[in-house]
């Protein structure tokens, strides 16, 4: 006979053991599926979403606008490339705007964007056999200028703003070189290499003319190509014209490292001669471009939409443009994933890998930055 004692009788879980053990179950699958949001991948091409900006809601023939904003860099222009895209295979998309708000990028950025709203007006793409030919309008906001000017050049029509700053039609490279602060600090670079201009920009050297050279030849080819576009995006200004007839000659005053006149032994203000051509880099205002011919007429972003339409010859239609498609994250919780606070050595490293600009002057530190940041 077993002497073991008696099992104990079941006590039922109270009300606040169920609640304590459903808190726990809940809070564990909430951490799971946070961290499921936090490293699950981004859709590879969700594409950009569709919202309505004016006009009736109603409408089926849409006037979408595609914006270019900031520095035009490679690894941050497929957004605008991918909004030239939507509204092209969108066939209620009858007529389109591209607004520019840019100083302008890299040459390859420039080109891209350029292609791809060619392509659009043309209504041939190797990639897309829907596309339709359609008007193309661009706008211009505060500056479009240089690669943001080039982009312009497939718009049957250019409207900008009367506080607009465009052109800069012109190229550069920038080469850092600290060889004289290297040299006072006894700083120098073995340089061991095989081939005569291997070393070419080296920031830690002098350039020869024998380096400089192929550089040059690169500046003078993307500039070629710039009044190409232009020439044939404003088939009235010839390559002739565009790089060697006076705009503006006059003189100007000279001024001191404090931005006062200068004045000479007369007392009257030092001046030199100035000369100045469609495509010698610079900026120009609204008002002269239109007058030299850099632009058609000045409007808003509203005018150029009413354009386009007329254009298309539309009368009931409603004007949309493209978001960013939100992330996962975002769309679940209102929040966006952290961006990194400190680029890496991969993007330190793009931003200072020399390459050409079609950049308006003064904005050369954006386009590095834009670079570095771009992933």
């Amino acid at each position: 006979m077993s002497n073991s004692p008696p099992p104990l009788p079941y006590r039922r879980r109270g009300p606040w053991g169920c609640i304590l053990t459903f808190l726990l179950a809940a809070s564990v699958l909430f951490n799971m599926l946070l961290c499921g949001i936090l490293v699950w991948p981004e859709p590879e091409d969700d594409g950009p979403r569709e919202k309505h900006l004016y006009g009736s809601k109603m409408a089926r023939d849409k006037v979408a606008v595609v914006r270019a904003d900031g520095p035009l860099v490679e690894g941050l222009d497929a957004h605008i490339l991918k909004q030239i895209q939507k509204a092209g295979k969108d066939a209620d998309v009858k007529a389109v705007v591209i607004r520019i708000d840019s100083p302008g990028g890299t040459i390859g950025a420039s080109e891209d964007i350029y292609r791809e709203l060619g392509r659009l007006r043309s209504g041939q793409h190797p990639r897309f056999p829907d596309y339709k030919s359609r008007p193309l309008v661009a706008s211009m906001g505060s500056i479009a200028a240089s690669g943001g000017y080039y982009i312009a050049m497939p718009a049957e029509k250019i409207l900008a703003e009367r506080t607009t700053l465009t052109g800069s039609i012109g190229v550069y490279a920038a080469l850092p070189n600290v060889a004289e602060l290297a040299n006072k600090n006894g700083v120098k670079l073995e340089l061991i290499k095989a081939g005569g201009i291997k070393g070419a920009g080296s920031p830690l050297h002098e350039l020869t003319p024998q380096e400089r050279q192929p550089w040059q030849e690169m500046v003078d080819q993307a500039y070629d190509q710039f009044l190409d576009v232009v020439a044939k995006g404003r088939p009235q200004l010839t390559k002739e014209r565009l790089r060697s007839e006076v705009v503006i000659r006059k003189q100007a005053n000279v001024y001191n490292d404090k931005g006062d006149v200068e004045t000479g032994p007369d007392g009257k203000p030092k001046q030199v001669p100035v000369e100045r051509y469609r495509a010698d880099g610079g900026t120009f205002t609204a008002e002269q471009a239109k007058q030299f011919g850099l632009i058609d007429d000045f409007g808003l972003l509203e005018d150029a939409v009413t354009a386009a339409a007329k254009s298309a010859g539309l009368g009931d239609y409603r004007v949309v443009h493209y978001e960013r498609p939100p992330s996962l994250l975002n769309a679940l919780f209102g929040v966006r994933a952290p961006a990194d606070p400190v680029p890496d050595l991969h993007q330190v490293a793009a931003g200072l890998t020399p390459r050409l600009w079609y950049m308006s002057p003064q904005c050369e530190l954006g386009g590095i930055v834009a670079v570095s940041a771009a992933k």
